[in-house]
């Protein structure tokens, strides 16, 4: 796919308002409503964008708990395990790293006896060998839009 810089225009106007109309976007960007359309189409086609969601804050939901979760595996069996930790609802997040960690998997909680549960059960996954939990004081910044 050809990705310009009419497309990057588009992405970091909807990263920033989805709720932007296909119209809005093209007054906005000087273009027509059609050719807006069309790239966005385009776009979704290619999985550049995934979805359309709102940013909530969490906190306010009840989830008072980031956790960070350093994972190490048994002799670099790491593939099964992300995918087995990607599928937990709270998990916001796994990424297979380079460095003395294998994978970091960044989840939300509600009470600390959730996250205990939580740790306790990565150790079951087979092929851990070890986690590493930390807790989140403050966050500064948590906003993955780039922009």
């Amino acid at each position: 796919m050809n990705f310009d810089q009419t497309d990057e225009k588009i992405l970091k106007n909807l990263t920033m308002d989805a709720r932007l109309s296909a119209r809005q976007l093209a007054l906005k960007l000087g273009m027509s409503t059609v050719t807006v359309l069309s790239r966005i189409k385009k776009l979704e086609k290619e999985n550049i964008i995934r979805g359309y969601a709102a940013i909530v804050d969490h906190e306010k939901l009840g989830y008072s708990l980031t956790a960070i979760i350093e994972i190490i595996a048994k002799n670099d069996k790491i593939v099964g395990i992300e995918e087995e930790i990607s599928k937990f609802e709270n998990v916001c997040g796994v990424y297979d790293i380079t460095g003395s960690t294998d994978t970091i998997v960044i989840a939300k909680f509600k009470e600390r006896n959730k996250l205990s549960v939580f740790v306790k059960g990565l150790a079951l996954i087979p092929n851990v060998e070890k986690t590493i939990t930390h807790v989140v004081l403050t966050t500064t910044k948590e906003d993955f839009r780039l922009t």
